[in-house]
């Protein structure tokens, strides 16, 4: 069964699409990006806009009753590749060892640097 999950802390989405969805122990979040709640571009520089895209896939992870810290995998889509070391060090504030398998690829965003998507173990015990 295919639980959607929808949290006000995170921007609502762009089409017909959920934030995240739970199937069994498993959470499947969407691309978040750099924008707040109400769905407006936040973050001035590049650091910000890391740490904004990460604070909304934690918001939609805790909506599920797990966190950032037990993402299995994340995938990162960037508009330049030379913001990586930015990313990699910004990504430590989010994510602790041992680090999700990863996948980073450069992509033409318009408007904003980055995007990322995560699975996410669930604990058993998430309420």
């Amino acid at each position: 069964m295919l639980e959607p999950v929808f949290t006000p802390a995170a921007p609502p989405t762009a089409g017909p699409y959920s934030p995240g969805i739970v199937h069994g122990d498993l959470l499947f979040l969407a691309g978040q990006g750099p924008f707040d709640a109400a769905g407006n571009r936040v973050g001035n520089t590049f650091a910000d806009q890391v740490r904004q895209t990460f604070s909304n896939l934690q918001a939609v992870a805790e909506a599920a009753g797990g966190t950032l810290h037990d993402a299995v995998r994340i995938g990162v889509y960037l508009k330049d590749l030379a913001d990586f070391a930015v990313l990699n060090e910004v990504s430590k504030e989010f994510l602790t060892e041992p680090y999700p398998a990863r996948t980073t690829i450069r992509v033409g965003l318009s408007g904003f640097d980055i995007e990322i998507d995560a699975v996410v173990a669930l604990p058993a015990d998430r309420s």
